[in-house]
């Protein structure tokens, strides 16, 4: 079965947000990597990667998230990630290897875009 793999865009407030869809791999990572430059480039430095919908992701996935994570900081910009219990089909794909990889910790993760884009809410314990 081939997954089509997906980056749509759109805004909520000063934040955009950009839904990923698909598999986050090694063929695929360096287009979230540019539309994640893309944004900033565009002066958007508060973003949401919406990954509930990504069915898998390898070791060249989490370093496009890292690396957006330290994009967005050297710009004083922010970077919230969307990982819900249960997103694409049986929870979190990216969620359980940010997890395994002990790397979780380094995001602001919320379980959906509104709880995201709100400045009063607290993200998910790692």
């Amino acid at each position: 079965m081939v997954v089509a793999f997906n980056v749509t865009n759109g805004e909520q407030g000063e934040w955009a947000v950009l839904q990923v869809s698909g598999e986050l791999d090694l063929v695929t990572s360096p287009v979230l990597r540019q539309r994640v430059h893309d944004e900033v480039a565009e002066g958007r430095h508060s973003l949401v990667l919406d990954l509930s919908e990504v069915f898998f992701c390898d070791s060249s996935g989490v370093g496009v998230l890292i690396a957006s994570r330290r994009l967005m900081s050297s710009c004083q910009g922010r970077l919230r990630l969307i990982l819900p219990a249960q997103g694409a089909e049986d929870g979190s794909h990216v969620n359980r290897v940010l997890g395994a990889l002990g790397v979780r910790r380094l995001f602001d993760v919320h379980p959906d875009v509104t709880s995201a884009v709100q400045e009063d809410t607290d993200p998910l314990s790692a």
